[in-house]
């Protein structure tokens, strides 16, 4: 009997799952004991951001990093991308991990003895650069991921591409850039994947969770400019002229009945806003052109389709009504954030013994976007959220991305590290089982 009961041990801790846990447990102790370096890493990336396709600096000390890993690396894909590949010692699929690499024109706030104070250019603009969105904590999350995975070269079945990527941001004016560019430059090919990964810290989530959401996660991106061309006059004579600023401020309250009268929300969010407008030099003149820009978010292409065509016969109607002409533009920058559904269901044991079960929870789609979403019409892709808030703050007090008190608590960066490590060591296995 009790060498039955032994030999059933044995053939679980030799199963090709009982072998994973053995590589995960090894995995995970080797994060834990690099935090010290994820964030040392993490806080210089934040003390020195760049702007979207100027990451020189930022891929400089990537490429170094992976170099003395012994990974086969490639730099400037898309600019300033940097791709490092490990070939296992064993067969297996070829599994992508993704980080994002550039910071954000925006001023910093937060007292911090790592706070940036670096400048860059924008547009010929002089501006302030700030990692403001996280992705700091990405490169430093993934360079550790390759130093764990590295050291267990000859245990891991398959190949592992990390890809860091320039530009998630948007490319400066009419500048190509981010993954659309990466895709095109073959980063999804050579060898091809079979599956991809990626994680965004999350300044409202709890520090230690994740959070996912099957299906459509993230919003599509729309970017739109809108040039209403009236007549000039002076300003204590409009009947004298055709007023674009009164003609705008009439198509703005049309975009949002859009949202408010035409979309049916109960099947999926929309929003549209106008951010930015420019008309005019001076008080006392009516001026003749009006540009302004914003953007649309959707969760449904069938929507996001309707939405444009309404928003061109929205313009026109009225600036027709007040004898002006029109112009609309509307620039995709980035498609539905899709997580293909089974490889959700795939991956999410590996996501639970990264940081338990009760911490990984499903969430609500969010209208962010992000250009992940491209490299999920090339493999099935699955996007997660990994927790930065400090664990005694209020979400609802927790600054939002994209501002300058933005901040996020790295005392548990090695979860993202365990969660992609525990991904590249169980895919191979459960790939098959669910075959």
């Amino acid at each position: 009997m009790k060498r039955l009961v032994f030999a059933v041990l044995l053939l679980g801790y030799f199963s090709p799952a009982g072998y994973a846990q053995k590589l995960q447990e090894q995995a995970a102790k080797q994060a834990t004991a690099l935090l010290p370096d994820l964030i040392k890493w993490r806080r210089h990336l934040h003390q020195y951001p760049e702007l979207s396709n100027r990451e020189f600096k930022t891929a400089e000390y990537v490429a170094a990093h992976l170099k003395s890993l012994g990974l086969e690396v490639t730099t400037g894909i898309a600019k300033t991308g940097v791709v490092g590949i490990l070939k296992g010692g064993k067969p297996g699929p070829v599994i992508a991990l993704r980080a994002d690499m550039d910071g954000l024109p925006v001023r910093e706030r937060v007292n911090i003895p790592f706070a940036s104070k670096e400048v860059g250019e924008y547009l010929g603009n002089e501006v302030p650069v700030m990692h403001a969105c996280g992705h700091d904590t990405h490169v430093s999350i993934l360079m550790g991921t390759a130093t764990v995975l590295s050291a267990m070269k000859k245990d891991i079945s398959g190949t592992v591409k990390f890809i860091f990527q320039p530009a998630e941001e948007g490319p400066p004016g009419d500048e190509e850039g981010g993954a659309p560019l990466m895709i095109k430059e073959g980063v999804m090919d050579n060898p091809g994947v079979d599956a991809i990964f990626g994680l965004h810290i999350n300044a409202q989530t709890p520090v230690g969770t994740i959070k996912y959401k099957s299906g459509a996660e993230m919003a599509a991106s729309d970017w739109f400019t809108i040039k209403i061309k009236g007549k000039q006059s002076h300003g204590s004579q409009p009947w004298g002229g055709i007023d674009p600023i009164v003609i705008a401020s009439q198509v703005i309250q049309g975009l949002q009945t859009i949202v408010s009268r035409q979309q049916n929300l109960t099947k999926a969010p929309v929003v549209i806003t106008v951010g930015k407008i420019h008309a005019g030099v001076r008080s006392n003149i009516i001026p003749e052109e009006l540009v302004m820009e914003g953007t649309i978010r959707t969760l449904d292409s069938d929507m996001q389709k309707d939405v444009h065509a309404r928003i061109q016969k929205t313009v026109d109607n009225i600036v027709a009504a007040s004898g002006a002409t029109a112009e609309v533009v509307i620039d995709t920058k980035t498609k539905v954030t899709y997580n293909d559904p089974e490889l959700v269901k795939l991956t999410l044991p590996s996501l639970e013994k990264a940081v338990g079960k009760n911490n990984v929870s499903e969430t609500e789609w969010t209208t962010g976007a992000e250009d992940f979403s491209f490299f999920g019409d090339k493999a099935p892709a699955f996007f997660f959220f990994l927790g930065g808030m400090p664990a005694d703050e209020d979400p609802k007090k927790a600054a939002p991305h994209h501002t300058p008190d933005f901040f996020i608590d790295d005392s548990m960066l090695d979860a993202g590290v365990k969660a992609f490590c525990n991904i590249v060591l169980d895919y191979p296995h459960s790939k098959k089982s669910s075959k």
